[in-house]
């Protein structure tokens, strides 16, 4: 699978002003642009549009598989044949680098009512927290198994590790990163985006590409907040701790205490909020959150 080699930063003159005094300086910022993730297959005439994303060139192919993979629209890898940007003579060649196919194995299993997102369709209770569990229940996914647990000291150190590796970040100030780490608090792979759930979906799909999902055994460490989609996406690849350096959402914590996720929120430096499962962290006290 070739990759687009598309620059991740933009250079830009831009105006600094300190208190009276101003200077042109040159600033980096980090790429934004569209994805479309368009999935084809023997049975299909044409590609069938999926999603589009706003995402920072680099990995497309491992976000692409990961949003399949964490939607539950693909179950397994060795389900797809390849992963190519787009060669259409129709679409302006600028643009190639901005859609990718994803071509199915002949013969693969398709429902094409899972390719858009109906999370809350047909539920009884319409939009509301209730039907967003109920909706990845459906998808398959159940409680993650215990098991798994860490010193408390290894949750002290993810943040840091983090952010040493953060390379885009440290040119730009403007990406989230998703990091997977092991029982030691060894990084494993670590991706960067703009938005925190390309960055997520990138970590995943480069798993998933690689048929090391479920990821029983590891933790998934976020730069920003956890949203109830991070959590969602971190309960289909089965991750059993999720910590981040910001808050989790009411939704995010319902997720958690449902499928059995240790969910950690604030983890910089040695202090922590301890938000589900406390059991898989150890050396700490007995006042645990159920």
């Amino acid at each position: 699978m070739k990759t687009s080699r598309r620059s991740r930063i933009f250079r830009q003159r831009v105006q600094q002003v300190e208190g009276e005094t101003s200077r042109i300086r040159q600033d980096v910022l980090a790429v934004e642009e569209p994805l479309e993730i368009r999935l084809t297959s023997p049975q299909l005439s044409d590609p069938v549009p999926i999603s589009v994303t706003m995402r920072t060139p680099g990995d497309d192919f491992e976000l692409a598989a990961g949003f399949l993979f964490t939607e539950g629209i693909l179950p397994s890898h060795n389900l797809i044949h390849s992963i190519t940007y787009c060669q259409e003579p129709k679409v302006d060649g600028e643009q190639h680098y901005n859609i990718v196919n994803v071509r199915l194995q002949s013969g693969a299993p398709l429902d094409l009512k899972r390719l858009t997102r109906h999370f809350y369709t047909g539920s009884s209770c319409g939009v509301c927290g209730k039907a967003s569990l109920e909706a990845i229940r459906v998808q398959g996914v159940q409680p993650l198994p215990g098991g798994f647990c860490v010193d408390v000291s290894i949750i002290s150190r993810l943040g840091k590790a983090l952010r040493r590796e953060q390379q885009i970040f440290e040119q730009t100030g403007g990406l989230h990163a998703a990091g997977q780490f092991d029982a030691d608090g060894n990084l494993i792979a670590l991706r960067e985006d703009v938005g925190r759930h390309n960055a997520v979906d990138k970590l995943f799909g480069h798993a998933f590409l690689n048929g090391q999902t479920p990821l029983h055994r590891s933790i998934l460490m976020v730069s920003g907040r956890t949203s109830f989609e991070i959590m969602q996406k971190a309960a289909v690849a089965g991750v059993p701790i999720v910590a981040a350096v910001s808050a989790p959402s009411s939704l995010a914590c319902d997720l958690a205490r449902k499928f059995n996720i240790t969910l950690i929120g604030f983890a910089r430096s040695d202090r922590f909020n301890l938000y589900s499962c406390g059991e898989r962290i150890r050396s700490i006290g007995a006042n645990q959150p159920k």
